[in-house]
């Protein structure tokens, strides 16, 4: 019962929160105005992830007892929140980004939260020693960044964050977890109350502020929930649970080194553009994803109660399906561009 009133509570004040931070948004010029990179074809209000930090917050801090792990979670989260806003404010350069999620990253480090051991799928586990910070590092960074990067459709980020957050509730609770439990269920309930205003036609955008906080909450969650605890199995199942933002992201930064273009340099190669390609409309696109995402988040609650030989056989069978799907679906997106230059 205490993990449903939290959730319908994230979900009522964020709902409630969106409109309000949309009228601020427009008075401070907070506007994503339409160009060739854009799917809006209007001007569109930014900033909607205040509303969902709002929604997120406000309850955990009702639900939970103040430690020292849930001050650094809130102050580094509100910091991962600020520097996206700034970016959609002032538009950031890549580099001073990149560096602004290290800084908030190893913060969060010194409140306990540290990726200390990856399983062996032989049995048995990995000390990490010195290597745990980077390593917690680099996992929130990444997870960051690879929320940032789907955002480019309506109800998008949003949706699959929501999808993400219900395994890893699931796991959570099944071992538990208390704090990491409502946590995730808080994030899945504010996700959803600003996605009623989020899907297509969107009212307003989360803008690179929602969607770093989303992606830093869920690696934070993450290595508090799914990595700690006897039988974890590592980095695997937040990877599996996140797999097609993963895999698009990997795409991404490997097409944009053959190409000799920075890795941070936009482009139109993502899953989602190439959903669009092939004729399929905004809500259609999101749907497929969020489908998709579904399945991963099944097998990876199913992977969670396997032994370590066993997940990681699945692992790999899942990791080489969703490869070869996204490869075809480059290739058949790939002979339709040609297809039309040549008509």
């Amino acid at each position: 019962m205490k993990y449903f009133a939290v959730f319908l509570a994230s979900l009522g004040i964020s709902w409630a929160a969106t409109p309000l931070v949309a009228s601020l948004a427009v008075r401070l010029r907070l506007v994503d105005e339409p160009n060739e990179r854009r799917i809006n074809t209007r001007p569109v209000p930014t900033g909607g992830g205040a509303a969902i930090f709002i929604g997120f917050i406000l309850p955990v801090l009702f639900a939970l007892p103040m430690s020292r792990f849930l001050a650094g979670l809130i102050l580094c989260s509100f910091l991962m929140l600020t520097l996206g806003l700034v970016d959609d404010r002032r538009s950031l350069s890549p580099k001073a980004k990149f560096i602004g999620q290290v800084i908030v990253s190893l913060l969060l480090t010194f409140y306990g939260v540290r990726i200390d051991f990856v399983s062996n799928p032989f049995g048995g586990m990995f000390y990490l020693g010195r290597l745990a910070i980077p390593l917690t590092i680099f996992w929130l960074v990444a997870v960051t960044n690879i929320i940032n990067l789907i955002d480019g459709l309506d109800g998008l980020a949003a949706g699959i964050t929501c999808i993400a957050c219900l395994p890893l509730f699931l796991i959570a609770f099944q071992r538990g977890q208390e704090v990491a439990a409502l946590l995730t269920i808080a994030l899945a309930g504010s996700s959803l109350g600003f996605l009623r205003h989020n899907f297509n036609p969107a009212k307003i955008f989360m803008g690179d502020g929602g969607a770093m906080f989303l992606g830093f909450m869920l690696g934070a969650i993450s290595v508090q929930g799914t990595l700690k605890g006897p039988a974890a199995i590592a980095l695997s199942v937040p990877v599996l649970i996140l797999g097609l933002p993963f895999f698009d992201t990997v795409f991404a930064i490997v097409r944009r080194f053959w190409r000799g273009r920075p890795i941070y340099a936009a482009d139109n190669g993502h899953v989602h553009h190439r959903l669009l390609a092939m004729g399929l409309s905004q809500r259609e696109a999101v749907m497929v994803m969020y489908l998709v995402s579904s399945f991963l988040g099944i097998l990876a609650l199913r992977i969670a109660g396997m032994n370590s030989a066993a997940s990681t056989l699945t692992q790999i069978v899942a990791a080489v399906i969703l490869l070869l799907g996204v490869r075809r679906l480059g290739t058949s997106t790939s002979g339709r561009f040609k297809d039309r230059l040549g008509s």
